[in-house]
Order: structure tokens, then sequence, then C-alpha cells
């Protein structure tokens, strides 16, 4: 996204609300959405760069929403602002390093555990800049965390330095995007993309990532999936690139690489996010002790018209 746009704050699906959770430095606004029962587990959501928490709640079509799907799939789902984003933008104006933001995520998710059930444990669902943040929780130990969903995130990019959306590139929005004919309609309409501005410390954080990548993978030891989407644009997802992402990952019981058909690197936010949303369900689903497979492929159609 680009750097200078302002905040957008969409509206909210039926059953998500906005709250704040103490994350020690600064307040983390959040959207949460809960099942009626007690929750097969939390769900924590990690936005990727330029957007906010309410990528996982998108408005241009009702079955976009992974909040609303993964709470009648009987979890809780809390998609977070990450550090410098949302209420922390105003004490955080340059943002956080992913280590900085790592510890104060941490401290969020201990405040949350507090006060709501978490049933089997924490399962992180990522994207993009969000799944650099969710290997550094891994990597650093997270409190009950049974497994990652990671889209739109590798390890090799495959953009040029004077093309990344970060610290003042000129690359449009929509060259990351992929082709417009994969999301819904409307879905640029004002105030339906959860923008925000990208906080210049997460902004040099970019160059680092082939190193610090090579440092956390092997830390990670809960089972990983990996998500690209057929139109990736920001990462290299060949057959090789693949298969030498999972092979460094040597501390994980299972890692998965797959590619998903008809997106762009919204994925979330696109015609199949609610094939992605429920595939992720499924693989997070069968982290879980006793719970494999309950995440649910729907048999009716999965993708809006």
């Amino acid at each position: 996204m680009n750097p200078t746009r302002r905040a957008v704050t969409p509206a909210l699906s039926s059953g998500v609300r906005r709250i704040t959770l103490n994350g020690a430095e600064a307040p983390l606004s959040a959207l949460l959405a809960e099942p009626a029962t007690t929750p097969r587990a939390v769900i924590v959501a990690l936005h990727g760069g330029g957007l906010t928490s309410g990528y996982f709640d998108g408005q241009a079509h009702p079955s976009l929403s992974l909040l609303t799907l993964g709470a009648s799939r009987g979890y809780t789902v809390l998609a977070l602002d990450r550090p410098g984003y949302g209420r922390s933008a105003a004490h955080l104006p340059d943002g956080l390093s992913l280590t900085d933001q790592a510890a104060m995520v941490r401290a969020a998710l201990v405040a949350f555990a507090a006060r709501h059930p978490t049933g089997g444990g924490l399962l992180l669902l990522a994207h993009s800049f969000g799944g650099k943040l969710a290997l550094h929780l891994a990597a650093g130990g997270l409190c009950d965390l049974r497994g990652l969903d990671i889209s739109g995130c590798g390890h090799r990019s495959a953009l040029l330095p004077e093309q990344l959306p970060f610290g003042g590139g000129r690359l449009r929005t929509t060259r990351l995007w992929g082709p417009l004919r994969l999301y819904p309609a409307g879905t640029f309409r004002h105030g339906r993309v959860p923008a925000a501005p990208i906080p210049v410390r997460e902004s040099a954080e970019v160059a680092r990532w082939p190193e610090q990548f090579g440092t956390l993978a092997s830390r990670v030891r809960v089972p990983v999936r990996f998500t690209f989407a057929e139109h990736e644009r920001s990462w290299l997802h060949g057959d090789d690139d693949l298969a030498d992402l999972a092979a460094a990952l040597t501390g994980a019981p299972r890692v998965r690489t797959e590619r998903q058909p008809g997106s762009g690197h919204n994925i979330s936010l696109g015609l199949a996010a609610r094939t992605y949303h429920l595939r992720a369900l499924d693989f997070l689903g069968g982290c879980l002790p006793g719970l494999s497979g309950l995440g649910g492929s729907d048999p009716g159609r999965s993708d809006p018209e």
C-alpha cells in the first residue's frame, strides 16, 4: 500500500467487535469474533504491511470474513492491529522492529488469555509482513502455540529494491495485488480497503528478512503451512524455492507448501478467500490434539460470485 495513505476503518461484519489489548508498551486494537460455546482454540490473525486487522473481515462480499467463518467453526478469531497500526500508531508513530513487535504481541496475548478461554491453544494465521512476525513469535517461544498458517510470505523476494512498496517505493498497489479480476466487485470502493500508512521502522526491516529468516527457521517447533497465490508477485515460489523454504524449517514436525489457484497476493480480500480460509482452518485444526480435520471443507460453493 502507499505509505502516505491515511488509515481506513471499514465497517464490521455481524458478530465482529473491536477490542483493545494491553501490549505493555502501547495499547493494541483488534477485531474479535467468538463462538457461542467454549472455543476449540484461538486463531490469532496478523495482517501485512500497509493494511490493518480489517484485512481478515473483508467487506466487499459476505463470504470474505475469516472472523465470521472461524467463529462459525467453533474458533475464537482475534485479528490484531500489529504494533504501529490501529490504536498503537499514535504511541508508536515510527512503528517497531519485528523483534520488538513480537515482544509486544506476546504481552498482549498473555493479557487476552487471562480474560478469554483459549481452548486447545493458540494458532497463528498470518499474511505477508504478518508472516514474518508469526515466525518471530514461533521461533522465540509463544505459550500454547500449536501451529502456523502463513500466506503471501516467502524467503526470496521477487522484487528489486526500488520496486518494494516500502520506504517510498514507486510500485503501484495493483502491481502487487495481482489482476483486479481476482477480487470481488466493489473491493476498491472508497472505505473498503483496510489501508494504513507503513511505519518507517517496519520499512527498514525489509532488507534484513533473508538473514532473519535463516536465523528463525530452524527454531520453529510447530507445524507450518505456507500458501502462495497463483499470481503472487512479491515472492519467488517456484518448485525449487518452495523446497528450499520447507527444508529450512528443520525443527518443525510438519511443513506444507501450497499454491492457491485464482488468487493474488491479498488472498483474504479476493474471490478465493473462502477457499483459502477453509483450507487454513482444516490445517490448523489438524495441529490441535484430538481435533484433526475439524476445520472442515465446505461442501457448498467456496467462492463468491
